[in-house]
């Protein structure tokens, strides 16, 4: 078995913000691999998520954004379980970078099932319209229109967008990793995005 040193075990904390626990049994289960420890963090703290987001969130902060071109502003309503995490400077800035993202993506509503229903049944009827004029039979049709669907309902809602300063994240992911970090259930309530 290899032996997990106190460099090891801080190295790995500064790469994560994980609790110096996890972080030890992390190395211990990896063997001293730094890599695989932090995909087991990263695998850990999808669980510890999951397990939180059935809890309340009643406290929080709202978080504002104007653009350097004063032309457009965020409004972001991020919610926690406690005032003392709504303070935590890593929340503060993970409702900034949801309002940065906000002014940049232009999302329509927070998830998928939010989506306004007069939204949805414009872009089915363009569905529609494209999948008959493909000539295709009609199941392969409805199938298309259900993949366009899908499609609109995961680039137009907040949580599945790709986050913009890392593409290869949904905002889901990022909330989940401050989850991990922090220890509660983070949800975002609402946002308002207005512009000229």
């Amino acid at each position: 078995m290899t032996t997990i040193t106190v460099g090891q075990v801080k190295e790995l904390r500064a790469l994560t913000g994980c609790a110096l626990m996890d972080c030890k049994e992390a190395l211990a289960a990896s063997n001293g691999d730094i890599e695989q420890a932090i995909m087991q963090l990263r695998t850990k703290g999808k669980t510890h998520a999951a397990k939180k987001s059935a809890r309340p969130t009643a406290e929080g902060a709202i978080v504002s954004y104007v653009h350097s071109n004063g032309k457009i502003g965020v409004l972001v309503s991020l919610l926690c379980e406690t005032d003392f995490v709504s303070r935590n400077e890593k929340f503060q800035a993970l409702a900034r970078d949801l309002a940065l993202h906000i002014a940049a993506m232009d999302p329509t509503a927070v998830s998928p099932e939010d989506i306004p229903a007069t939204l949805l049944a414009a872009e089915e009827a363009i569905a529609t319209e494209q999948a008959k004029t493909s000539g295709k039979p009609f199941e392969i049709q409805q199938k298309m229109i259900e993949g366009k669907l899908n499609k609109f309902r995961a680039e137009r809602a907040l949580l599945t967008q790709s986050f913009v300063k890392d593409p290869n994240k949904t905002i889901t992911n990022l909330i989940n990793e401050a989850i991990a970090e922090l220890g509660e259930n983070i949800s975002v309530a609402e946002f308002r995005r207005l512009s000229i």
